[in-house]
């Protein structure tokens, strides 16, 4: 496909873009450099584990290659489908969640992923984007109730609760607080009242800190973020690796595949803790560079929700803002995590990560905020020529009647 193909598929026109450029081009730096660098940080662990220190990059390869063909599906596909559909994928989310307790794989003691012949789906990653869509059409069908009464906030809350109590059973704690920070957000920006918004903070603060300090494991990961060195070869050891990276790798880095952490010292060198790798062999500019990237990414699926709530698109809208808030606080959490700002959690680095059903899900999240990017624009466009008739005519009754 030429160059001149591409520009017309997706109207790269010096103006009046239909699709955002700067995300296109985010999203396409953070998959090229993640791929790099999942390539980078897997050979050790890949020559360990199958004697083929590509083996874990050629997965990713599929993963990237599966991703875009759902980008391209996500764009294609009409918004009103998602707004028609969102009540019966929030059942399809919820039947997963079920599936994955009963038939599926269990890893590292989690209980999150459904056999699909050579690869695996982690149904909470599914069930998120699912609730996600559901969360944004409530919010249209029910904004007066959000906004005025107690029983309009209770009802999405009981629905994650269903979800987060399916969730936590796998475990992951850390998916249900990813859909927690959302649901807030978006309910905070749908009108809910003050007192409301505060009362779910704390309730959910609360039993995230319950959850922890009665979970052995979860609290064993608490102590090694408080104190990582007084056991570092205990509790603490894969923030202490992870810390000795990030000063090892000064402003530029100790260069592209030259990581001493990722040779069998730091565990999930090319999933959880990628970020880690990126700073010992890219550096503080690397890492500025990689961050810059997801701000930018964030920053225009925020502003799409934006632009779509103030063209009437409400569901458009609150979809992109939810995942727009879904993107950042991952990534933040991830980040935070390998540089010891926040406790271990094993959440991926959007695009960056080593992660199947993870970069998928994300693809198809990235397409729909295109599409409700194309619609909004498309609209506008419409709605403009029609404005402009009318300021004619108008104008020209406002002649005729001074005649």
């Amino acid at each position: 496909m030429s160059w001149e193909k591409i520009k017309d598929l997706f109207h790269l026109k010096p103006s009046g873009q239909l699709y955002d450029v700067p995300l296109i081009y985010a999203l396409l730096c953070l998959i090229g450099v993640g791929f790099v660098m999942v390539t980078s940080a897997s050979m050790p662990e890949a020559e360990r584990l199958y004697d083929n220190p590509y083996h874990i990059m050629i997965r990713q390869a599929v993963f990237v290659a599966l991703g875009f063909v759902l980008f391209i599906v996500a764009i294609s596909v009409k918004m009103q489908w998602w707004k028609v559909a969102n009540p019966y994928l929030l059942l399809l989310g919820l039947g997963l969640l079920v599936l994955v307790l009963i038939v599926g794989n269990e890893i590292n003691g989690s209980k999150r992923w459904i056999p699909m012949g050579p690869i695996n789906i982690q149904a909470s990653e599914v069930a998120k984007l699912f609730f996600f869509s559901y969360l944004a059409g409530y919010l249209v069908r029910k904004r007066d109730e959000v906004q005025e009464n107690l029983k309009g906030f209770v009802k999405p809350i009981s629905v994650f609760i269903v979800y987060a109590g399916l969730i936590l059973l796998q475990p992951d704690l850390g998916t249900v607080v990813v859909m927690f920070v959302t649901t807030v957000g978006l309910l905070f920006l749908a009108g809910a009242k003050l007192w409301q918004f505060f009362a779910l903070m704390l309730s959910g603060i609360g039993l995230v800190i319950a959850l922890i300090v009665f979970e052995p494991y979860r609290w064993a990961r608490v102590v090694g973020f408080l104190e990582p060195w007084e056991d570092p070869f205990g509790k603490g050891y894969q923030l202490v690796q992870s810390l000795m990276a990030y000063g090892q790798g000064g402003w530029l880095g100790q260069g592209l595949g030259n990581s001493v952490q990722k040779l069998q010292y730091m565990p999930h060198a090319h999933n959880d803790f990628i970020f880690a790798v990126v700073a010992e062999e890219l550096g503080f500019i690397g890492v500025l560079t990689i961050l810059v990237l997801l701000g930018t990414l964030v920053f225009r699926a925020l502003l799409i929700g934006q632009r779509a709530l103030k063209a009437n698109k409400e569901y458009e809208g609150y979809l992109a803002l939810g995942i727009g808030i879904w993107f950042a606080f991952q990534s933040m959490v991830n980040v935070g995590a390998s540089a010891g700002i926040l406790p271990t959690k094993g959440l991926t680095l959007p695009f960056i990560s080593y992660g199947g059903s993870s970069f998928l899900v994300m693809a198809i999240a990235a397409g729909v905020l295109l599409r409700v990017d194309f619609e909004t624009k498309m609209a506008t466009k419409q709605a403009t020529p029609r404005g402009n008739r009318r300021s004619v005519s108008g104008s020209t009754s406002a002649v005729q009647g001074a005649a």
